[in-house]
């Protein structure tokens, strides 16, 4: 894909004015920085940061039964909760690799509303869309709304200005207007801060967007850009789909089997999955934190006494911590315990990393 061929946002004009450098996320033309990665995700750390994440995808699954059809579908088990909250799950195949990991929004037993990855928006629609049956509409709503991510512990703060909601539980939601503009406010986000995320329609998000922007500046926040979030992702080990889950990397590879209802009827990949529980994943995700200086990045061969034992999946410098950070799928029947110390071959040089259990620094969603 040319740069040409990806889609600009909504927001793509007013982030030019802001001095957004861009970089391409799924298709689509984001911000990836205005300040600089560690000014934003520290903002977000300490204060207050706005991001655009228009480019998360959207899809409603509507009609008579839709509930009851998503639960036989994805992963994790709508049962567990109720309308009004919101569920992080996964579509697999049925050899058990993941198509997304995604947010499901339960609406009512007649209407559900995803938000999956960008890139992926299309095939997880497509794969629904030919199973649901003749009750259930399920339909690609990805240019239809916007997203914006308000997180970090003046959150709260921001939210209340605008007179949008803000005392719910995490992973609940709320329907609200402002300035007569219907806005869905959820506590969710991708950072592991307290926060919300907010889904306008496409043809509001600005106005939201700039009065949004105005409160978090004058709490001493930040707008910021697609690179903070993947550094403040990873301290929280959160996996990023074609990273630490694919349709090569299962959910208990990645360590999301608590994303999984497994006494369900039925959903995809059950079998597979529940075969792969029975006699244990050959790999298993850990995190590794740099013991020397260096930065840490995907791809990257993790060793032990000379031994080739896995890959990173994930790698970056750590704004909070100061040192590199990774997150790397390593051969369960050799994984070190959590203290090791093992080798990463950076370019030719052994870096001494620790293996570690994420989250590398201690979360704050709820």
């Amino acid at each position: 894909m040319t740069d040409t061929d990806l889609i600009e946002g909504p927001l793509h004009a007013v982030h030019t004015e802001l001095g957004a450098t861009f970089a391409p996320f799924g298709g689509w033309t984001m911000p990836a920085s205005y300040a600089g990665v560690v000014v934003e995700h520290t903002a977000v750390r300490e204060t207050v940061g706005l991001f655009d994440v228009g480019h998360l995808g959207k899809a409603s699954v509507t009609g008579p039964g839709a509930a009851a059809f998503v639960n036989s579908v994805l992963t994790n088990d709508l049962g567990r909760i109720e309308p009004g909250k919101a569920q992080y799950t996964l579509c697999c195949t049925e050899s058990g690799g993941v198509v997304d990991d995604l947010i499901a929004y339960y609406v009512s037993d007649d209407d559900v509303f995803l938000v999956p990855n960008a890139a992926n928006t299309a095939d997880v629609v497509a794969a629904m869309a030919a199973q649901a049956p003749d009750s259930v509409s399920v339909v690609n709503q990805h240019r239809e709304f916007g997203v914006l991510a308000v997180q970090g512990p003046k959150a709260a703060e921001v939210l209340q200005e605008l007179g949008l909601p803000t005392d719910m539980d995490y992973m609940a939601f709320e329907d609200a207007t402002w300035n007569s503009v219907a806005v869905r406010v959820c506590r969710t986000g991708y950072t592991g801060e307290h926060g919300y995320e907010l889904v306008p329609p496409a043809g509001d998000v600005e106005p939201l967007f700039r009065a949004l922007l105005a409160a978090v500046r004058s709490r001493g926040g930040q707008v910021c850009g697609l690179g903070a979030r993947d550094t403040l992702r990873t301290e929280m080990g959160y996996p990023l789909h074609g990273h630490e889950l694919s349709l090569d990397i299962s959910p208990l590879q990645a360590r999301c089997g608590w994303a999984i209802g497994w006494k369900k009827d039925a959903f995809w990949g059950k079998e597979a999955l529940t075969a792969e529980k029975a006699g244990g994943p050959t790999r298993t995700l850990r995190g590794l934190k740099a013991l020397d200086r260096g930065v840490l990045r995907p791809g990257l061969t993790v060793r032990v006494s000379g031994q080739d034992i896995g890959t990173t999946t994930s790698g970056t410098f750590s704004p909070s911590l100061k040192v590199g950070i990774a997150l790397a799928l390593l051969d369960a029947e050799v994984a070190p315990a959590v203290g090791t110390e093992v080798e990463v071959d950076v370019r030719g040089r052994a870096l001494r990393c620790e293996v570690v259990a994420p989250p590398f620094v201690a979360a704050k969603t709820r």
